[in-house]
């Protein structure tokens, strides 16, 4: 019993230490500033709110309270040594490569660029600095690489986890700038997770010794333990226009459990044999980069879903609570028919669909190409297009050019799309389409679409 009470006491103080730290709150301040960028986006393309970016960083913060829960019980076998110095300069690295790109806000390459300059240091052993950079030298010298690489192994597979279960539900609709300069629909799915981990670390105490020894540590599990508070955060982000998101992230979700597996592995082996730590440490940052190449690879060689064919109107996605939603149009699915009037045009389905105001009568056809015939009563300020997003045509007044973003570009979106704005009215360059030839110049908004994890 007074070893329970000892465990949880530590446990709380832990907990204490989470809720002192700056670092579980800039995560969320990120994740915020992410999402919100999302929404902004959406009301200039679409001119409504899909998602709520409140919302949206609840189900994330959940997300993320249940894979710390997991991944520290996973930590409970495996052992950590790491102090709060060494936590500081984890978070130091991460936050410098998230002013370059905010897909490297990943513990993959932030314990990478460590492993490497570990390495480095070693070669050098009578390298030792003065005042900070000493200090500084001291602290990566001493951080225990291999059991920061199962770590950052063992979170991508929560990754994968988190991108099957919640992954498609943060998916926002967007208008791409297709491969001939024609507009074609997609998704981007953005997801981050800030995960609270509590680690267990050997320490000198005098209270008690754990049953069990685990995997790294050694004879220092000998003296005692106590837990240590280390918040981080996961996440990805991917683009898609030939898939719809649900198997875009069973796709992903694959790939980075995978890729967890692997790092698991190549971690377990730089701990039985020390000098094959760099090469684990560069295999994490290699193959991660490699998910991101694979994934452009098959988008490039992918045939666009979301445009119209000749004989309908493709659906890009569904208004939560609109009319479409009720009747159970999906994203990807086709509108033949508006109360008995082919369509083919947006302009089209309005004027079918203002031929009885009161009900309407739709013919959709399905992903098998199927058509199901749809009917509902329409209600005065319902929507003008019962909920649809339409995949853009030619008509389309914005696009969505593809760029990295960094930590300035969610600090300043609106001034960014504004910026870019005025440089497209400037310059008259890039993509135009059948609108701007008439005086609208379309909107450049840049975002990043590339995995992250």
């Amino acid at each position: 019993m007074d070893t329970v009470l000892e465990v949880l006491w530590m446990l709380a103080e832990a907990g204490g230490q989470l809720l002192l730290q700056p670092f579980y709150y800039i995560a969320i301040i990120l994740i915020m500033l992410i999402y919100r960028r999302q929404v902004l986006l959406e009301r200039k393309l679409f001119h409504v709110r899909l998602h709520s970016w409140g919302a949206q960083t609840w189900r994330t913060v959940l997300g993320g309270l249940a894979a710390g829960a997991c991944v520290s019980l996973i930590s409970l076998f495996l052992g950590m040594s790491i102090s709060m110095e060494g936590i500081i300069c984890i978070w130091a690295v991460t936050l410098f490569l998230l002013l370059f790109r905010v897909r490297y806000l990943c513990l993959a390459y932030a314990v990478g660029l460590l492993g490497i300059a570990q390495f480095i240091l070693n070669l050098a052993p009578g390298l030792q600095g003065s005042g900070w950079i000493a200090e500084v030298i001291r602290i990566v010298r001493e951080l225990n690489m291999p059991a920061l690489l199962c770590l950052a192994a063992v979170l991508h597979v929560a990754e994968g986890l988190l991108v099957r279960w919640q992954g498609a539900a943060f998916a926002g609709p967007l208008f791409f700038e297709g491969k001939r300069g024609k507009l074609v629909g997609g998704y981007q799915l953005q997801s981050l997770w800030p995960v609270p981990l509590f680690l267990l670390i050997p320490a000198q105490t005098a209270g008690a010794v754990l049953p069990w020894t685990p995997l790294f540590g050694g004879d220092a599990w000998q003296g005692g333990f106590q837990w240590i508070a280390f918040p981080i955060v996961i996440g990805f982000t991917e683009m898609t226009t030939g898939l719809l998101p649900k198997a875009k992230a069973r796709v992903s979700s694959g790939r980075l459990v995978g890729y967890g597996v692997v790092m698991l592995a190549l971690a377990l082996l730089s701990a039985w044999w020390s000098p094959f730590m760099v090469v684990a440490a560069l295999a994490g940052i290699i193959l991660h980069e490699g998910l991101v190449w694979l994934s452009r690879l098959e988008e490039q060689k992918s045939s666009p879903l979301f445009v119209h064919p000749v004989d309908g109107l493709k659906v890009l996605a569904v208004l939560p609570g609109s009319p479409a939603e009720e009747l159970g149009i999906q994203a990807g699915e086709t509108i033949a028919k508006a109360n008995g009037t082919p369509v083919t045009t947006k302009e089209e389905l309005h004027a079918a669909l203002r031929m009885n105001p009161a009900f309407c009568k739709l013919e959709v056809r399905n992903f098998a190409g199927e058509s199901k015939f749809l009917q509902r009563a329409i209600y005065a300020g319902e929507h003008h297009q019962l909920g649809v997003i339409l995949a853009p045509d030619d008509q389309a007044p914005f696009a969505v050019r593809m760029r990295p973003i960094s930590l300035i570009h969610l600090l300043r979106p609106r001034r960014e799309g504004e910026s870019a704005n005025r440089g497209a009215r400037r310059s008259g360059g890039g993509h135009k389409s059948r609108s701007a030839d008439k005086g609208q110049t379309p909107l450049k908004q840049d975002i990043q679409a590339e995995t992250e994890g």
